[in-house]
Formats: structure tokens, sequence, C-alpha cells
């Protein structure tokens, strides 16, 4: 059977959402899901890993018969292997379903946790498929029998996937999609993936360390700290990650996406970080490394009976009016080892709200534990659209030396990229935060470093705008120039650096000398709209440079690339394709280091999965893979599919045939596709206009016309009734073929897939990767040519007309008036 990719397990899994979608919402239904795809993966593996043994047991001299024997036995397994007794057997569910699916689901789910008690303590207890729980909406058998046939469609062992964590990958999609759907519900568990990847940037675990989320979630934080280790060429088996979950439901959310994701040593915990912290060694709080939390927003909280209350040693907050944020900040602190680094989402409130907040802020501030605050962009958390800020805090040791005389301020509230419900912090921005926050230095109108004297002359306010105001200087505006004409070389000077990154001189090529008036340029003859539109043209010498420097890195690097199936080396690759790429291009110009790097960023972090598939399957199997991918989504829904649902389905078949693999594999097939689309369309639109309006009988209904309208209907378009019939039968003929061709889609993709050889795949792989960098560094001109166009259409705007250009037309309008008034006898 072909091993799996990740959008063919992606679409599977949404699609078994889409079995419940419209009977519950997603925060009911994801538990079922989610319960039933550990179950199965469970099984799975457990069904190569008992074969495996049988193997072994045979080879060594075992009857087969004792072999299967053995196998069933739990000791017959390390300790730290999953044992799936047999009524957690996916054969055996499978068996059940046709009387008991619910009860068949419950006993399997039981019996796996206890059979796996260490890793599975309580987890699985949280689904039921019998009973409504925490509100869940009760499954009926039919639906329960859906799920089940639904999920026995593919085998989901490691050896069923392209790559080693694609289940983890899906898994993270899935949890990511039950996020969107859940809105507000959604916000609770989980924190946009782009965001957790920039905090690991700010606090870089490392190999050996300790990373700890107080409030974890669905675990993301601590998932994407190994993903940072390894990534960085770190041994991610050897960070300990720990947690704390006060929610259930995404306490067994967590557990399980650890597993998933192949951790099962993680210590996630169950309950309430303020009430009673549960990580704790010797009758002590333990401490850790590295710390990555999103606490809840505004939340209450009690101090009677709260467990080691010493925490709070800075102060208390309200118990009510939902300010129990400074409360997980000074947990946070509490249990940070003293040379550790932690980054907290917090929001605004925290950084100005007076009383005991203050007193606390003050504190925290004078003993050098907060290093740096982040303002980051409005509606990028789910559940809430208020912007958030990351605050960067330190242990007992403080920061670094040379930072320890004042905070990092950090306005990053305009680095995002709207979307449709959500606007996305991508990687490019995440590179511009990072690279400030490294370098530790003012940026004007993004970072500033503010002393300790300053924050307390000003009460300890950490409004970031107090700081870092990034509010767009107002338009200047020159008098002399709107009354007399020219532009100020003042204003083109403050924007030297635009005109510079594009080898554009704008006083020679743009404007021209003012006689007598060194101060001030004019435009050329040909007027402001005309230059404006030249200045593309004028660019295009750089950009040419630009992409010549473009290509000669990608030809000194793309070896790199090449051999990654080789040399597996993955994390050094990326350090140095990314590091060489800043250094090759920058001295051209027309980009800076943040947006090389963040494109640089950008384009690995998209290719991720299919370097993941090309080091495990070479340049041929990545393409493969790609084609299985394609033909999956051909896949018809079920009949029982809902319109929501079949519409998604076409969209996949649709931009599955859009896929740039198609027009580089076949061609001359999409060609013959699209001249085969055309004629249908033209035949379609040809018998409409040829064919008789139909009548009804019955005015207002039907789609035809009533009889007293038809002599204003235009019949000239109308055909005699043979060239109609003829015209039809080449409709339906056109049709037919057009069908033939679309059926003939994916074995003409495979066939050509199959056709190339090692070498031609590398090419074409290599290929794609050479455009997608090239496109996201592409994006980037084409904003700031945009803004340079811009930047002198504005002057335009402003001064090609003058107070005395005015004055003269209202001379020469007054003038006309008067003449058509004395025409008309009034004057």
């Amino acid at each position: 059977m072909a091993q799996l990719t990740l959008p063919q397990l992606e679409r599977h899994l949404y699609a078994a959402a889409d079995i419940l979608r419209g009977k519950m919402d997603a925060a009911q239904y994801q538990d079922y899901i989610f319960g039933m795809l550990f179950l199965k993966r469970a099984s799975d593996q457990f069904d190569v890993a008992q074969a495996a043994l049988v193997k072994k047991l045979v080879a060594e001299g075992k009857s087969q018969e004792q072999a299967e024997r053995i196998s069933e036995a739990r000791g017959a397994y390390k300790a730290h292997e999953f044992y799936v007794p047999q009524e957690s057997r996916w054969s055996t569910i499978v068996g059940k379903s046709r009387t008991e699916p619910a009860e068949a689901l419950n006993v399997a789910l039981a019996q796996l946790e206890n059979h796996n008690h260490q890793a599975l303590d309580g987890v699985l207890s949280y689904i039921s498929f019998t009973e409504s729980r925490g509100g869940n909406t009760k499954l009926t058998k039919p639906v329960i029998q859906q799920l089940i046939d639904h999920f026995s469609e593919y085998r989901l062992s490691n050896e069923d996937f392209e790559f080693p964590d694609l289940l983890g990958y899906a898994y993270e999609y899935l949890i990511g999609e039950f996020a969107d759907e859940g809105g507000k519900k959604g916000g609770q568990f989980y924190t946009p993936r782009s965001v957790i990847r920039m905090m690991n940037q700010l606090v870089k675990p490392q190999s050996g360390m300790s990373v700890y989320d107080p409030c974890c979630g669905s675990a993301g934080m601590l998932i994407l700290a190994k993903e940072y280790v390894q990534d960085h060429g770190g041994d991610e088996s050897h960070l300990s990650v720990y947690g704390q979950e006060d929610n259930g439901s995404a306490w067994a959310m967590a557990r399980m996406n650890l597993l998933m994701h192949g951790v099962a040593d993680g210590v996630i915990h169950h309950g309430d970080t303020l009430a009673d912290p549960q990580h704790v060694q010797g009758g002590q709080l333990q401490r850790f490394d590295r710390i990555l939390t999103n606490p809840p927003f505004a939340q209450n909280y009690r101090r009677a009976g709260m467990k080691f209350a010493e925490r709070m040693g800075y102060g208390w907050t309200p118990e009510l009016g939902k300010k129990a944020d400074l409360m997980f900040i000074q947990h946070v602190l509490a249990v940070l080892e003293a040379d550790g680094v932690a980054a907290s989402v917090m929001p605004h409130g925290v950084l100005f709200r007076g009383g005991e907040e203050q007193k606390i802020r003050r504190q925290i501030i004078e003993e050098g534990r907060l290093e740096a605050v982040i303002g980051i962009g409005p509606n990028v958390f789910y559940g809430t659209g208020i912007p958030a800020c990351i605050l960067v805090l330190r242990g007992r040791d403080g920061a670094p030396e040379g930072r320890r005389d004042g905070v990092l301020f950090i306005n990053a509230d305009r680095e995002v990229t709207a979307g449709r419900t959500q606007n996305l912090l991508e990687a490019q921005h995440a590179e511009k935060i990072v690279s400030a926050y490294e370098s530790w230095n003012e940026i004007p109108g993004f970072a500033r470093v503010v002393k300790v004297s300053e924050l307390a002359q000003n009460d300890y306010n950490l409004n970031i705008r107090r700081y870092v105001d990034n509010t767009p200087a107002p338009e200047p505006q020159d008098v002399r120039a709107h009354l007399y004409g020219g532009v100020p070389r003042s204003e083109i000077a403050a924007r030297k650096a635009q005109f510079d990154a594009f080898g554009i001189e704008p006083e020679g090529a743009l404007f021209r000398l003012r006689d007598g008036d060194p101060e001030y340029v004019d435009f050329l003859s040909e007027g402001y709209e005309a230059t404006a539109a030249r200045i593309p043209g004028l660019a295009q010498e750089r950009e040419v440079v630009l992409g010549r420097a473009f290509h000669t890195w990608w030809r000194e690097h793309r070896e790199q690339l090449a051999k990654l199936p080789v040399h597996r080396q993955k994390s050094q690759t990326r350090e140095e394709l990314l590091t060489t790429f800043v250094a090759a291009l920058k001295p051209v110009g027309v980009l800076d280091s943040n947006q090389l790097a963040g494109a640089a960023a950008a384009w690995w972090f998209d290719a991720k999965n299919d370097l993941d598939v090309l080091m495990a399957k070479n340049f041929k199997g990545l393409i493969d893979g790609w084609v299985r991918s394609i033909a999956s989504a051909f896949e018809e829904p079920s009949a029982k599919a809902d319109a929501k649902t079949k519409a998604r389905y076409r969209a996949a078949m649709r931009k599955a045939r859009e896929h740039r693999l198609v027009p580089e594999l076949i061609p001359a097939y999409v060609k013959q596709l699209e001249t085969a689309e055309a004629l249908v369309a033209k035949l379609d639109a040809e018998v409409k206009a040829g064919s008789p309006p139909k009548k009804t009988s019955k005015a207002g209904q039907g789609d035809g016309v009533d009889e007293e309208d038809e002599e204003d209907l235009d019949l000239t378009q109308v055909l005699p009734p043979e060239e109609l019939t003829a015209l039809k039968k080449k409709q339906r003929e056109a049709k037919l073929d057009l069908a033939e061709i679309k059926a003939s889609f994916v074995r003409k993709l495979s066939e050509a897939a199959d056709e190339l050889t090692p070498a031609q795949a590398q090419e074409v792989v290599l290929g794609f990767l050479n455009a997608d960098l090239f496109a996201r560094m592409a994006r980037f001109i084409a904003a700031d040519r945009r803004a340079l166009v811009d930047v002198f259409r504005r002057w335009g705007l402003k001064y090609a007309v003058t107070m005395a250009d005015l004055e003269q037309e209202r001379e020469s309008s007054a003038k006309r008036l008067q003449g058509y008034l004395e025409e008309l006898g009034y004057a």
C-alpha cells in the first residue's frame, strides 16, 4: 500500500470531523475525533510491532503458535512501549461495531488506558461514546458506525507514513482547524504556532534543558520547543518538557498530542496552576530552564488555600475583577532557574494598571527580572481581537551584562498580515522582532531600550506607545510649494533611502532644477503621473542586479539541498542557506536584512514538510508523494455529505488540478484540457443564446417568460430547430470529450511522474524551491516599489497644482460663466 502523504492524512482527519459537523460544535466533537484517532493509531502501530515480534520469535526457533501466544502477553514488550489488549484492537472494535459501537469504543479506551497507565492514566476517561459529558452531545449508533468505517479506510502505523512525524503534524493541523472553528473556546487551548515559534526564538531552548508551560493547553509550546531544538541541530530527545493544564479536555488533548509526536516522557499534570502547582520536588517547587506560556486572560483566583503562596512575594492583585494576569507572571518567576529565560503572552492591561499591579511591576523591574516588552498586533490570537504583548523574563541572575539597566520595548503591532478571520504573524515579522531583541539597539518607531530611571519617573507605566510610538509622521505640507509650485528638496532628501534602494537619483530622473530656487525642484514637463508610471522601469536595472545575485547565490548553494537525502544535515543546511542568502543579497541594497532573513525563513518553513519527505524518500519519492496527494483530492465525498462539505471537496479538486507539478509534467494535457473546457463553455453559451425562451403557464413562475411579454423579447439570436439540434449534439460530444480528458488526469500525471529519472526529479524539485524563494523575495520588492511610486504621487497631488493655477482656473471659469449668462440674456 502506498504511504500516506500529509495532505492525504489531513483531508482524511478533517473528513472525520465532517461526519459530526452540524450535529455539535467543534469544542464538543474534537474529543470524539481525537479519541478515535488515538485508538486507531495505537492499534495499527501495535499490529506492526506484534507482527515483528512474532517473526523474530519464529526466526529464533519458536513455532508460529508459540510465537503468537507470547506476542499476546504484556511482558513481551518494553515498559515504555504501548501495549494494546485484544479489546482495544481495531479489528475487535470493527467486529462489535454492528451491534454496540459506542460500548465497544468505551471498553477499548478503558482497556488501553488500564494496560498503559503510566502514559495514559486518566487521559482517555474524559471521552465517552455512551454518555453526555461536559456538555457533549450523545452520538447515535449510525453516526458512530460511520466514524468507525471512516477511520478504517487507512492504516496509521509509522510504516504507512512518508516521513516519521507525519501523524504529529496532522494532529497539530486538526487542533488548529478545531481552534479556528471553535472561536473563543478554541483560543482557550490553542496559541497560533507562528507566535510560539517566535517565542522559542526569543528564549532559545537547548538540548539538555527543561521547558515548562504552566497553562499548556494542547501542549503546542512544548512540542514546538522540541522542534526548535531539532531545527537548530540539537537532540530534541534530551529536552525535558513539563506542563500543567486546568481544563480536563485540553489536558487530555495535550497528553495525546505529545504521544502522537513520539514524546512519551513529557510530564503534564492536571489542575489549577495558581491554586495548586503540581510540579514539586522534595517539597519545593520544581525549577525550569525555559518557560513558555500563554495563560488565560482576565481570570479570577482565590488566595485562601493557595499552595506555595510564597510565590506571590511581589504582592497580590485583587482576587475579583479578573486581574489574575500578574499572578501567573509571579508563578513563572518563582519557578524559573536563576539563569533561566521565560516568555509569556499577556494582555496589555498588565503594563499600565495601577494599584497593587503597579507595585508588583515596580519590584519586578527593580530586581531586573523584566528584560523586554513586545507588543503584538491585534486579532492574532483566537478568541480575542485585542492586541496582546509578550513579556521576556529572567531568573534571579537577571539579564546578561549590558542589558541590566533598562527594559527593551518593541512596538510590533504593525507586524502582521491581514487574514480572512485572523491576522497572521508570519516568519518575516518574527525575524524582525527577534533581530531587534538580539541587537538590543534603538530602531526609530520600532524598538527602544528604556532606562529604569525613566520607567520610575513614569510610575512604572509600561504602556508601549509611551516609549515607542510608531504612529506614522504627518504628511509634510510646504506652504510655499502649495503657493508657487515645486517640490521641497528637504522632502526628497527624507526619502533618499527609498530611492537609493532602487538606484534612482530623483533629482536627475524624476525632477528638473528650478531656476533661481535652489531649495525646490520642478516636476518634468510630461506631468507627474507620466513620471510616476516610469518609476518601475527606472527601478528595473537594480532589480535585475538583485536577480542576478540571487541566481548566483543559488548556483553556489543548491548542492546543499541536492545532497540533503545523502548527508541528512537539515539544521546545518538551514543555517548555511539562511546566513549566506542575507550575506549575498544585502549588498545589492534593494532589500534590508530583515526582509531577506524573513523571506528565507518563511521559505524554509513552507518547505519543511517536503524536506522531511526528501530526506526520507529522495527527490523521486517526494514527487510520487505529490502525485498521491493530488490523486487523493479526486476522491468523491460521502453521499451523506452536506453542501458545505461537497463544496470543500470540489475546491480541493480544483486546487489539486492547479498544482504546479501538473503543467511541469503534462503541459500538453493541460493545453488539451483548457481547449476542451473553452469549447464546452463556448457551446454552452451558443446553445443558451440560440434556444427559444421557455414559456410558463403562470406568470411569475418557472424560468421562462409570460406570453404577454413575448413580443418584447429579442428573438433574433434564436436558431432554427434543426440548427439548434445540431448545436446541442456538438455540445454533448464536447462534454463527453471533456469528461474523458478529466478522467485520464490522474493516470497521465502518474505516468509522467513514473517516467522521470532521478536526475530529472531532482531538477523539478529544486526548480520549485528556487521559484518559491525568488517569489518570496519578489513580494518584498514589489511592495517597496509600490511604496516608492506612492511617495512620488503624493508629491504630485500636493504640489503639482499651485495656488496661482487654482486662481487662474477660477478666473477662466468665471469668464466662461459670464459668457453663458450673456448668451442667455442675464447679463
